[in-house]
């Protein structure tokens, strides 16, 4: 298992094993950028990494020369020359997360590192219906997890959507930015509302508190499957070749 995407001492992280793949190639250090970083345990879906290098590949031998070298559970999906001024972090205008719950007595077997269980029956309605009140800029504070270290806590809340099939329940949350533990924070109290232990305007309670302790203490990662930053455009470069790579799941990079 991977500690997340960012690179940290004594754990296998993706950031880690993409700069040693390019080591490999190139014969040099290459540092990496990535549009959003995530935490041990989520799975990604169109992340975007950028990195500069001056070993003249194309595209194509970006990627099959990658994969050559890179741990079996990391694939890489399609290289694209980017611009100069190519920044993934900054260049990413929104973000969409997805949070599977599946609302059933009995665990899953396949799906169990990817999938939220939850016996007790969840009123789905009151669910989707209190997701609403987040809509819009909000000062989200009060949904960062700890130690967050934010400067800037206002984010705007594009999309939320709740679809119900069956036992499975998906949340897809849209927004230019995220705080940390944020979307796990406001699974966690809609689960909360779901089962009436929290009133259907406690979003928005919770908001205004601007305050964490008064939210609930977050759903688990692993439930967390996809986070696909959304870029503005293709990047085209004729001179240093950064490449654009893309994740799908924990432990894994492609576009």
């Amino acid at each position: 298992m991977y500690a997340g995407w960012q690179r940290q001492p004594d754990q296998p992280t993706i950031q880690a094993a993409l700069e040693a793949a390019l080591l490999q190639i190139t014969r040099s250090s290459i540092s990496t950028i990535a549009a959003s970083r995530t935490d041990a345990g989520v799975h990604a879906l169109g992340q975007v990494v950028g990195f500069q290098s001056e070993r003249p590949l194309l595209p194509h031998e970006w990627t099959r020369a990658l994969n050559g070298v890179l741990p079996k559970n990391i694939s890489v999906r399609q290289t694209e020359v980017a611009a100069e001024d190519f920044h993934a972090r900054y260049d990413a205008h929104s973000k969409t997360y997805e949070y599977r719950i599946l609302n059933q007595p009995t665990r899953p077997a396949l799906d169990r590192l990817r999938v939220w269980q939850i016996a007790k029956p969840l009123d789905v309605n009151l669910m989707r219906d209190a997701s609403r009140h987040v809509l819009g800029q909000h000062d989200c504070t009060s949904f960062q997890g700890p130690a967050a270290g934010t400067k800037n806590p206002v984010c705007t809340i594009e999309r939320i959507d709740c679809l119900h099939d069956g036992p499975l329940i998906r949340f897809t949350i849209q927004a230019d930015r995220f705080l940390k533990q944020m979307v796990r924070a406001l699974v966690g109290t809609l689960v909360e509302i779901g089962h009436g232990k929290r009133g259907p305007d406690a979003l928005m309670t919770i908001l205004e508190a601007r305050d964490r302790r008064r939210r609930s203490h977050g759903a688990p990662s692993g439930a967390l499957p996809s986070s696909r930053p959304l870029q503005n455009g293709r990047v085209v470069s004729r001179r240093s070749m950064p490449g654009r790579l893309r994740h799908p799941c924990k432990g894994s990079v492609i576009r």
